[in-house]
């Protein structure tokens, strides 16, 4: 009977969620779609068949945004942001959806998609782990609807493992994170890259009202006397080789 208790306890910690963990792991992909309607069918399997799925399994907040490019940008994308307690748990999550009947069938034009009509031109994949200062996912205090606000999310690269880790550290033990939290930033996470095209390096993710909103915090932050502290420490310099920015707004069936 105990050994029957210890499984049932660790089928819970397992997909329960991710409030059992003490620093989350999030999974970033991006989907590359080369013209609307791949995009659309993409789009129709994320919301219809796989997010209802991945909640059925204790995903409590999965993140979906689209970029902000002009209507003619030669690729389509879609970024999908999704939280989880452990990167074992990304696979078993796949694992369940594969034996999942309703999955299957929500998902069929998408799943079953033809090597001559595909739904994608391929997709990438980043699993990061939170910070130490930022363990878990935070939802934005934003008031504009979805389709006003930004989301900005950015990618730090760094030339070698060791300058990496001093510029993770300059968002925990030197206080970046404390900065951004007292500016009002709306971090929606802070990661550490484990896997992914661009290492090594850091992404995280702000989010604002509109555009304007996130122009007048960046200024505030440059002009920041506690930035410009720690930005001219020297054990801090040099510590970012590459930046990219994109900016993001999310789809209406998004939690984030």
């Amino acid at each position: 009977m105990k050994k029957i208790w210890i499984c049932i306890y660790l089928m819970l910690v397992t997909f329960s969620g991710y409030t059992q963990s003490k620093r989350d792991f999030y999974l970033i992909r991006v989907y590359h779609c080369k013209n609307d309607e791949q995009l659309t069918r993409t789009e129709t399997f994320i919301e219809k068949a796989w997010k209802p799925a991945a909640k059925r399994y204790g995903v409590t907040k999965v993140g979906v945004f689209k970029p902000i490019t002009n209507d003619t940008a030669a690729m389509k994308k879609l970024y999908l942001l999704i939280p989880a307690p452990s990167t074992d748990y990304f696979y078993q999550l796949e694992d369940r959806m594969l034996n999942d009947t309703k999955f299957q069938g929500d998902g069929m034009d998408y799943l079953q998609a033809k090597h001559d009509n595909p739904t994608y031109e391929r997709f990438e994949t980043i699993v990061l782990r939170s910070f130490t200062d930022m363990p878990h996912l935070d939802l934005p205090a934003l008031k504009n609807p979805a389709q006003m606000r930004i989301y900005e999310l950015r990618s730090y690269e760094s030339a070698s493992e060791k300058i990496y880790r001093k510029k993770v550290e300059m968002f925990n033990k030197g206080g970046e994170i404390i900065l951004f939290k007292r500016l009002n930033f709306n971090a929606v996470f802070y990661g550490e890259v484990l896997s992914g095209a661009r290492m090594p390096n850091l992404m995280y993710m702000t989010s604002f009202e509109n555009m304007d909103d996130r122009n007048e915090h960046w200024k505030s932050f440059v002009e920041d006397p506690e930035w410009k502290r720690l930005s001219t420490m020297s054990e801090y310099q040099n510590t970012v080789s590459k930046i990219d920015i994109v900016f993001l707004r999310p789809t209406q069936y998004s939690d984030l």
